[in-house]
């Protein structure tokens, strides 16, 4: 497992960063789609113990945080911001490892996969 070296740069107060380009690749995968909004999750399993998993989804739920980034709504449980509070969510389109990048300071180890980690 890699440490994590890099830091997002996440506005004072705020839970996560969306960037840009992970904004827009939501967009895209949203735009033919009843969905209105990404959730944010944090499960069980992977390499490293935890994962993420964004998910397109149809309205928040009963106590969900709901975020905008760029015009696109991101649906929070309460109980996951322990383990996401400071990350920033990037989108890379390179050939190798590209897609959704986590940029997590709560991380205390990562897997290869790029969203399995450690606290």
């Amino acid at each position: 497992m890699a440490e994590i070296a890099e830091q997002p740069t996440v506005p004072t107060g705020a839970i996560i960063d969306v960037t840009e380009a992970a904004a827009a690749k939501a967009r895209e995968v949203l735009k033919d789609s009843p969905n209105t909004g990404i959730r944010i999750a944090v499960v069980g399993g992977g390499c490293a113990g935890l994962q993420y998993d964004i998910q397109p989804a149809e309205k928040a739920v009963e106590g969900d945080m709901v975020l905008e980034f760029h015009g696109i709504s991101f649906f929070v449980n309460p109980m996951v911001v322990p383990y996401i509070k400071g990350m920033q969510i990037d989108f890379s389109n390179a050939l190798m490892d590209g897609g959704f990048k986590f940029i997590n300071p709560n991380a205390t180890s990562s897997c290869g996969c790029g969203t399995s980690f450690g606290v």
